[in-house]
């Protein structure tokens, strides 16, 4: 049996690191930390040492030298005393010492962070101190304490992870970003094991979706004290700076935003004179907004006398640059001053344009927000729309003599009002955004997308490739409508499904090293690839298109709901058809009595209304609503209308749509408009 060697009490001067001591570096904050509870508990861990040859009562440490060192420091500070007691284990055989030193320093365990939450707290808690106790106590930062605290109450499904080492650390501390518990819960349960559950910053950008970021340009816009003095509630993250804090009443944002943006406006009419002043609180234009508007062009301004003779200066002074330099090209300085010098000569040729107080008067300006956060007027201005003539208005005032209130109203009753067609352009975007639809579901079903792709592949080999709503080449068909940009629940859940695919081969390095990086994914990710890059192909047709067909049946064969992922609104649909399209609309749905309840409506409150009934939000019989929140116009179906009474897809609902972030559902509330006489 092995003795156990004796421990001893040797002051503090006595001791010394041994050369065979095997560890040589250390790192300062750790050091810190360790001074820190030695001054506050003292060493809790004996030391191990040899006897000094010749020098009696001395010891060099084998084993302990970090602990020795802050025991020094400690007495250089005046904190202990020179011969401070410290225990040491003398080891009789010198030459075990290099090896008790590997063995203390390589054969222990760290604490994992879960263990340090749960000390920290219990420490806090049962010992009554302040988190700024036990920072100053360990030698570490508040901020650090603080930290683990917070970790300390994640979710408990998330801070089982971490304990049974799951997660990492930087996992943990992303869910602990915010102190919703159910929340993190939530996203912890939805990413599962998914391929982005390990990113930190779609971990973040999911906990706080809805949330505003301290840095964000209309949270600076408000502010942060006017955000607090109104309510508002921040979560502070520990671990990022105060600009990542978030905001978490939305509402109350926006609101304070469109008042400032407001107040800007009404100082921008009062200085400008511009025609109109419309606010967008947001730091850019949505491309919709403009898309019917005519750009207001200027006069081109002339340069001056003063400027036209800095111009020449500056092509002198290039042409001498040029012109003097060597064979090894510019220097720094000399390329720091050509920038210079070129973006001054294209400022002086870019004036903007002059815009006189006539032109002012029927100018349409955007007040948008900058990206400081301060009201900023668009570049770009626009010639105030005038309002589209009714046909049924200028009827009726070309009749007003001969033609009585009562007589309209019976031709309203006997005929219904008018379906005049829809514009190209419209029939255009309804296409798109019904293709969206499609494609989504293409490439969430991949066995789907495997019989299509199989099927246009073999059906163009055989050169009856014409009339194919598809180019299997997986391009992206050109757009229908330049420059449009949809917002529909189909575009943002396809966002969603692009940025999930594993893109981790993209990086392996040449096109065979890419191939065999992408083969080696699994069957799933595989998949998911074909889905997409499939359904990326399908062509926006409108109804009388070529392909509109197979469009149509694909849609039904894939069951899809089409009335949960697309809902008819002003922006999107009634604002751009005629008045008495919207009112047979009404009638679809409603009859002629609720088409002729609203016939008297102007075009523009007409198009509100139809946007809130067709929401489910106006306050109408249970049948109307039912068959409104079904209503779709026939460019956005796949198949004829259903049978409103029959329930046999709604039970089931939309399964993509449900694993999907669709539109939240109406509350049935009054939109608010007086209902027309």
């Amino acid at each position: 049996m092995n003795k156990t060697p004796p421990i001893i009490f040797v002051p503090a001067f006595k001791l010394s690191i041994a050369p065979t001591n095997v560890r040589k570096r250390s790192d300062p904050d750790a050091d810190a930390e360790l001074k820190a509870s030695i001054a506050a508990k003292g060493i809790i861990q004996n030391l191990i040492g040899i006897p000094v040859p010749r020098k009696k009562g001395e010891y060099h440490i084998t084993a302990g030298g970090r602990r020795l060192t802050q025991v020094n420091a400690l007495i250089e500070d005046g904190v202990l005393g020179p011969d401070y007691p410290v225990a040491v284990m003398v080891l009789a055989d010198k030459n075990d010492a290099t090896e008790v030193s590997l063995i203390e320093n390589f054969i222990r365990l760290n604490m994992s962070p879960a263990e340090e939450c749960r000390a920290f707290q219990a420490i806090i808690d049962g010992e009554k101190k302040t988190p700024a106790d036990v920072a100053k106590h360990f030698g570490l930062t508040e901020r650090f304490v603080l930290g683990r605290l917070r970790l300390a109450g994640l979710a408990d499904s998330i801070f089982d992870a971490l304990a049974a080492g799951k997660i990492t650390l930087d996992v943990a501390k992303a869910y602990a970003s915010i102190s919703d518990t159910v929340r993190q819960a939530a996203v912890f349960d939805e990413m599962g094991s998914s391929y982005y559950s390990t990113n930190l910053s779609e971990i973040r950008r999911r906990l706080i979706s809805g949330f505003y970021r301290g840095s964000d340009p209309k949270a600076l816009l408000v502010g942060r004290d006017a955000y607090l003095a109104a309510g508002g509630r921040i979560e502070s993250d520990l671990f990022t700076d105060a600009a990542n804090e978030n905001w978490i009443d939305s509402d109350i944002i926006d609101r304070l935003a469109a008042e400032r943006m407001e107040v800007a406006a009404q100082a921008v009419r009062a200085q400008d004179g511009f025609g109109e002043v419309r606010i967008i609180c947001e730091t850019r234009i949505p491309y919709m907004e403009t898309v019917a508007l005519d750009e207001l062009e200027g006069e081109p301004v002339e340069l001056s006398a003063e400027e036209e003779e800095r111009q020449r200066a500056i092509e002198i002074e290039l042409e001498a640059i040029a012109n003097g330099a060597d064979e090894d090209g510019y220097s720094d300085e000399e390329i720091s001053r050509i920038e210079a010098l070129e973006a001054e000569h294209t400022a002086l040729n870019e004036k903007p344009p002059f815009i006189s107080a006539e032109q002012r008067e029927k100018a349409l300006a955007y007040l948008v927000i900058g990206s400081d956060g301060q009201p900023r007027l668009h570049e770009r201005l626009f010639i105030v729309p005038k309002p589209e003539p009714e046909l049924e208005e200028a009827e009726a005032e070309a009749g007003a003599d001969d033609v009585q209130p009562e007589e309209v109203e019976q031709e309203l009753v006997e005929e219904g009002p008018s379906l005049a067609p829809i514009s190209q352009r419209l029939a255009e975007e309804l296409a798109i955004m019904k293709t969206e639809i499609l494609r989504l579901h293409v490439a969430s079903d991949p066995h789907f997308a495997l019989d299509l792709g199989t099927f246009f592949m073999v059906d163009a080999a055989l050169g009856r490739s014409y009339g194919h709503p598809s180019e299997l080449r997986a391009a992206a068909p050109y757009s229908r409508v330049a420059g449009f940009e949809s917002d529909t629940p189909a575009a943002e859940a396809w966002t969603e499904l692009d940025t999930r695919l594993d893109r981790s081969w993209t990086e392996a390095g040449n096109l065979v090293e890419r191939y065999d990086a992408f083969c080696g994914l699994d069957e799933g990710a595989r998949a998911a690839w074909l889905g997409w890059a499939i359904a990326r192909t399908l062509h926006a047709v409108p109804v009388s298109g070529t392909g509109a067909d197979l469009i149509d049946h694909l849609g039904r064969k894939l069951e899809i709901e089409e009335h949960l992922w697309w809902r008819p609104t002003a922006r999107r649909y009634f604002d751009r058809v005629s008045k008495g399209r919207i009112l047979a609309h009404f009638g679809e749905v409603g009859g002629l009595e609720l088409s002729n309840r609203y016939a008297a409506a102007k075009k523009h409150d007409l198009a509100a209304s139809a946007e809130k009934l067709f929401a489910g939000q106006l306050i109408v019989e249970a049948e109307v609503k039912d068959r409104a929140l079904r209503w779709l116009p026939d460019e956005m179906r796949f198949g004829p209308a259903q049978d409103p009474d029959c329930e046999s897809r709604d039970q089931g609902g939309d399964k993509l749509f449900a694993e999907a972030a669709g539109e939240p559902a109406s509350d049935g509330s009054d939109d608010g408009l007086p209902e027309a006489a």
